[in-house]
């Protein structure tokens, strides 16, 4: 280069015959010029092509960041991507290098990629080659987002996965995970992030919520698939008690009287007090009815009456070691007294006039408006007609539908048929009208129902019936944990939230997606939560995580969000045909409804197959299948990324 400039000054100086020089000057100006350029613009393609690669590979490393942080799988990640999306030899380069790296456990992912291009012109005047670096960095931003995680929590979620983790316990953990990620994502803005959640298997628990918001909401009266105790009122009844009778005289058993010790027989002696005169009542006494109608017609009972009574002995006893204790001896005998009324009738209220005679298995309209208000209510559906108490666990009969077998959704007309209140996702309920209310379950006094008989060989047989039956049975009434609004949570409270998760019930897909769009609604009833704004006056997206182990799986004969369906036939039209298809129907019509609200779906089918009812179901590329618990996790991950953003940060 020295020896150029050299000439260069001796063409300036020589004026004499240089037009040769001059024109050879100019000649290598230009050749400076056009080399440079090449050689630049060369390097400039480089260049870019290494910032690319380098951005291309924090992007995949962060990515792949997981509860573990910047691991080896995630500095692995980066690397392939830098490796290959930068090719040295077909970018004419060498000594590249690449370092991945992160400071925040894996939050931020930085990059430093270098090379070396040699120059393909300008190394003819001195110039070798161009030193190049990139620096690149990748985090994932999280805007406002409101997530309802729509979670199975059916009775299969309770198996175990591995030998030391049920399928709940693997849910549980990527729940947490979840969280911690978005939790990250967002530390240090002004983000916000809130959370619902609907655990659902045979119906929702979503009572405190709809009771919180308007009592109205719930209905005053409901009528269930129940029994009627009926009873025999003698209060107006002529007759009287007959004289008592005596029976089962013996001596029964001998104890120590009051357990005290005397340390000599005349102390005992002294204690002993005297025998009983007269048998005395000793506990309570038990009753037997017996009816029969006499030759006038009239309605006859004989209520007999058993009471135990006592009378005791005492003397004193030596037992050793000087010890002396005084016992009683007793001798028991029954009083039984039979009281005979004429004239009695029926009843289904009971009295202190009244006895239980039998029950009728029917659907009953019961008053709801105390139990509705979570306080303890009591039904005559006990052993003999006895009141029972009970206090309503939250969970809910859904609102009046229509046994169709298709449902559809259209952003024009809504759901079809318009008579399904239990898919409308966005209207509250008329005061005036019970059957747009939500009812609540009432366990206590849900009953299938039979008739009796008696077969060829003398057996009691037993017949299901849509009529009155005289023998019925309790029902499982499967309720999963209390769902919960959108709001801001810690760690801890979420953490809190998906411990109290428990396996319970049959799996129906629909209940939970349809109360998931409810509580995200920006148009129903949770609208004054849904759409209040963030303090940092940004845009919330939506998005529900709908998990199940499962497919649709309605049972008939179990107390669920529709009732007792063998019975109630909300949905089908003769208590079992076509229950599967039209649950089916009722979820897939409810997710495009969902959808059409902007609200993004995401499934995940832990250990069961994607069916293409789910994939219809979700948004578009946003379906998951999870066969262990690090495939559970991974989708759970691979959804809070999307959630929030992962963007270049350099």
């Amino acid at each position: 280069m020295r020896t150029l400039i050299q000439i260069l000054a001796r063409l300036r100086r020589e004026t004499d015959g240089n037009i040769l020089p001059i024109a050879a000057m100019g000649a290598i100006v230009a050749a400076i010029i056009v080399g440079s350029a090449v050689d630049l613009s060369r390097a400039y393609r480089v260049k870019n092509q290494l910032q690319a690669a380098c951005d291309a590979a924090v992007l995949a490393g962060r990515r792949t960041v997981t509860t573990n942080g910047f691991d080896t799988a995630s500095k692995n990640a980066a690397d392939n991507y830098f490796e290959t999306n930068f090719n040295g030899n077909t970018q004419e380069a060498h000594s590249t290098s690449f370092v991945p790296s992160s400071d925040d456990n894996g939050n931020t992912v930085k990059g430093t990629a270098q090379t070396t291009l040699d120059t393909a012109i300008m190394r003819l005047f001195g110039f070798n080659n161009f030193a190049l670096t990139a620096t690149c960095s990748s985090s994932m931003g999280v805007g406002n987002s409101d997530v309802v995680m729509v979670l199975d929590n059916t009775g299969s979620m309770g198996t175990n996965l591995t030998y030391t983790q049920t399928r709940l316990e693997a849910l549980q953990a990527a729940m947490k995970n979840f969280y911690t990620t978005l939790s990250n994502a967002t530390s240090g803005t002004n983000a916000r992030i809130r959370y619902g959640f609907v655990p659902y298997s045979t119906t929702v628990n979503v009572g405190q919520l709809l009771y919180n918001l308007n009592p109205n909401y719930l209905a005053d009266s409901h009528t269930y698939s129940s029994r009627q105790a009926t009873y025999i009122d003698y209060g107006s009844a002529s007759g009287s008690a007959g004289s008592p009778t005596y029976q089962n005289y013996q001596t029964t058993y001998w104890n120590y009287y009051d357990g005290t010790r005397y340390r000599s027989w005349s102390d005992c002696t002294a204690a002993v007090p005297a025998d009983d005169s007269a048998y005395s009542d000793y506990g309570s006494p038990s009753s037997t009815t017996t009816k029969s109608t006499n030759s006038s017609g009239d309605l006859v009972v004989e209520i007999t009456t058993t009471q135990e009574q006592r009378k005791g002995t005492y003397q004193c006893y030596y037992y050793s070691n000087n010890k002396y204790y005084v016992i009683v001896q007793y001798d028991t005998r029954d009083k039984v007294t039979t009281t005979t009324k004429t004239g009695a009738t029926y009843t289904t209220t009971p009295s202190s006039t009244t006895v239980f005679d039998h029950w009728d298995y029917l659907p009953i309209s019961y008053d709801t408006s105390v139990f509705k208000t979570f306080a303890a209510t009591t039904s005559n559906t006990g052993d003999s007609g006895a009141a029972v108490s009970a206090t309503w666990n939250g969970c809910i009969h859904e609102r009046k539908t229509v046994a169709q077998s298709s449902f559809s959704y259209s952003p024009s007309t809504g759901i079809s048929p318009s008579g399904a209140y239990d898919l409308d996702i966005d209207s509250a309920p008329d005061t005036y009208d019970e059957d747009t209310k939500w009812a609540p379950m009432w366990p206590e006094i849900v009953y299938d129902r039979y008739v009796t008989g008696t077969d060829w060989r003398g057996r009691t047989t037993y017949t299901m019936t849509t009529g009155t039956g005289d023998y019925g049975e309790r029902v499982s009434s499967p309720c999963p944990a209390a769902a919960q609004g959108l709001q801001e949570m810690t760690q801890s409270q979420f953490d809190t939230y998906a411990n109290s998760l428990a396996a319970t019930g049959n799996t129906y897909l629909d209940i939970g997606m349809i109360w998931g769009g409810r509580l995200l609604s920006p148009d129903g009833i949770f609208s004054s939560t849904v759409n209040s704004p963030p303090a940092n006056g940004g845009e919330v997206s939506r998005h529900i995580v709908f998990m199940t182990d499962g497919v649709m799986e309605p049972n008939n004969s179990i107390n669920q969000a529709w009732g007792l369906e063998r019975w109630d036939r909300k949905v089908t039209s003769d208590g079992s045909s076509e229950d599967t298809s039209r649950h089916t129907s009722r979820f897939l019509a409810a997710c495009e409804a969902i959808k059409d609200k902007g609200i993004r779906i995401w499934v995940i089918a832990f250990t069961s197959g994607l069916s293409d009812d789910l994939k219809t179901c979700a948004s578009d590329d946003s379906s998951f299948t999870a066969s262990d618990s690090t495939d559970l996790n991974a989708a759970f991950q691979e959804i809070a990324k999307q959630v929030g953003e992962l963007r270049i940060t350099n």
